[in-house]
This record gives structure tokens, C-alpha cells and sequence, in this order.
């Protein structure tokens, strides 16, 4: 028996270049939102798009190739993903604790 042939038919009916154009879309706000948008809590949240675009990819192309791999990249992905804003959001609170703005322009007061 084949991989393709243990891939569900269902996989099949949406193409795989939609999965890329609409993961390409996401990452493309993502990045653009980080590059423009000067509040912390926005630039986390374009971050986190970037992931999840990454990890939408991921799944389709793991999916398509009946490979479990990179649905277990997906998971170690999301895993960080999460430190990563128990981190960051705890660092944004005590930055807005301090000077009361989560602009990131200010942020270069903390240099000393």
C-alpha cells in the first residue's frame, strides 16, 4: 500500500496551491503587521499569524503526503508558540506597568 493511497479523498478535493496561497496571505499580513504597527500586543499577534500560516503549511503538506512528521512539527510549534507569549505578555504588562504605553518606539529608554 502506498502513502497516496491512505490519504483520504476529502484531502484531495481543495488543492494544495490554495493551502500555499492563503498560508503566503496570512504570513504576508503577518509581516507586514510587524514591520508597520509600533503597539507590542499587535506585534505579537502578527507573530503568532506567521506561525500559524507556517503551521497551516505544515499540516496541508503533511496531509497531502500522508506524512504524520509534520503535524508533529506543528505540535512542537504551537508548543513554543505558547512560552513565547507567556513571555512576551508578561514582559508587555511590566513594560506598561512602568511607563504606562506599549508603544515599542518608547522602549528605547530602557537602554540607560
Amino acid at each position: 500500500m502506498t502513502n497516496a493511497s491512505l490519504v483520504p479523498a476529502v484531502i484531495h478535493e481543495v488543492p494544495l496551491q490554495y493551502y500555499v496561497f492563503f498560508a503566503t496571505a496570512l504570513f504576508c499580513i503577518g509581516v507586514t503587521g510587524v514591520l508597520i504597527r509600533r503597539n507590542a500586543i499587535i506585534i505579537f499577534m502578527c507573530i503568532e499569524l506567521m506561525l500559524n500560516a507556517v503551521n497551516i503549511l505544515l499540516t496541508a503538506f503533511a496531509a497531502y503526503r500522508a506524512d504524520p512528521n509534520g503535524q508533529i512539527f506543528v505540535f512542537f510549534i504551537m508548543a513554543v508558540a505558547a512560552a513565547e507569549v507567556a513571555v512576551g505578555l508578561g514582559i508587555i504588562v511590566m513594560i506598561y506597568r512602568n511607563f504606562q504605553n506599549t508603544d515599542v518606539n518608547l522602549l528605547s529608554r530602557l537602554r540607560g
